[in-house]
């Protein structure tokens, strides 16, 4: 199952569910099958979306430090949430400018 965002003037996006669900918990959205985000939500949902990803980039930075000192392997370090989530940072940032709504279905 693929959760399928559309907004006019955009490029649809397509996310897994456990990314639209960790992403959708980072930005205090309901896990649904279906929505809508509404324009006046998307600054303040980039905001906590970009947020999280500076976080998530900082601390992954820092147990890459910790794994160098220790040798330690960190295995995780190929995924990183700027990466899964830069579509749809893209498209929020895209709908926002355009003032259009995104919807999302499975």
């Amino acid at each position: 199952m693929l959760f399928h965002f559309q907004s006019k003037g955009s490029p649809d996006v397509m996310m897994l569910p456990d990314l639209t669900e960790t992403i959708f918990k980072i930005i205090g959205k309901a896990f649904e099958k279906r929505g809508i985000f509404l324009v006046d939500q998307l600054t303040g949902t980039i905001e906590k979306l970009e947020a999280a990803i500076e976080y998530d980039k900082k601390i992954k930075n820092q147990l890459q430090q910790s794994s160098i000192d220790t040798e330690i392997e960190f295995l995780d370090e190929s995924v990183q949430l700027s990466q899964s989530a830069f579509p749809f940072l893209e498209l929020l940032k895209n709908a926002r400018d355009n003032q259009k709504e995104i919807t999302w279905h499975t």
